[in-house]
């Protein structure tokens, strides 16, 4: 490896700045290194999966990040990232740990099906995020009006990490299958999941009937 992982710790305590944690915190993160300047660390120490595990096991935020990124999808098993996502903690691990290694890798479609009905919210919420990427995909093999009845029954009351993924698969489901579109915008309007929520100028609402025709007016270079 070309930095071990008490020398990656090292860069990461010397980049720390209290502004940057006071930000992430906001957001239920608690890392205070730039990303930038993280992954400017990752680079330097290059692939590698020992590493990886070392700094994962430290339980630091940054460390784990790094960990993330000096890994490849296929440098862990199936139970050794489901325990990785059971002990992660905070959003931003939760998430580049699933975009950046589960999506990518060998077993994202065994802990989908493992994950679905979890328990814990946030796993659940991961489960969401796998298939949200099959849909995408127009994976044929994923049974939308099936999604799309759970949605109906779930989504209103679900933990709002969990609601959130499962916002983001009905509106992927709208924009991918015509076929679906207008019982997805019906859903959207009904339930009126993030109808209010907070959206700078120039970017789109996550309210499903905004979100989803705005989508597919860029698509069709409209």
């Amino acid at each position: 490896m070309t930095l071990t992982s008490a020398e990656v710790r090292e860069r990461l305590e010397a980049l720390a700045d209290p502004r940057i944690l006071e930000v992430n915190q906001k957001h239920g993160d608690d890392h205070a290194v730039n990303l930038t300047k993280l992954r400017a660390v990752a680079k330097e120490a290059g692939r590698d999966a020992g590493l990886a595990r070392e700094l994962w096991a430290t339980g630091d935020t940054a460390s784990r990040l790094v960990a993330l990124l000096v890994s490849r999808p296929k440098d862990f098993s199936e139970d050794e990232l489901d325990a990785m996502l059971r002990e992660a903690r905070v959003p931003k691990v939760q998430d580049w740990l699933v975009s950046y290694i589960v999506m990518k890798g060998p077993h994202a479609d065994a802990l989908r099906e493992r994950w679905f009905d979890d328990a814990d919210p946030v796993v659940a919420a991961a489960a969401w995020d796998l298939t949200t990427q099959r849909v995408k995909k127009s994976d044929q093999n994923i049974d939308r009006d099936a999604l799309l009845d759970q949605i109906d029954a779930e989504i209103v009351e679900a933990p709002e990490r969990l609601q959130w993924a499962m916002n983001f698969a009905m509106g992927e489901i709208g924009i991918n299958s015509p076929e679906h579109r207008s019982r997805v915008l019906e859903m959207g309007e009904r339930l009126g999941v993030l109808r209010d929520y907070p959206t700078s100028p120039g970017c789109v609402s996550p309210f499903v009937p905004l979100w989803v025709p705005e989508m597919v007016r860029r698509a069709e270079g409209a």
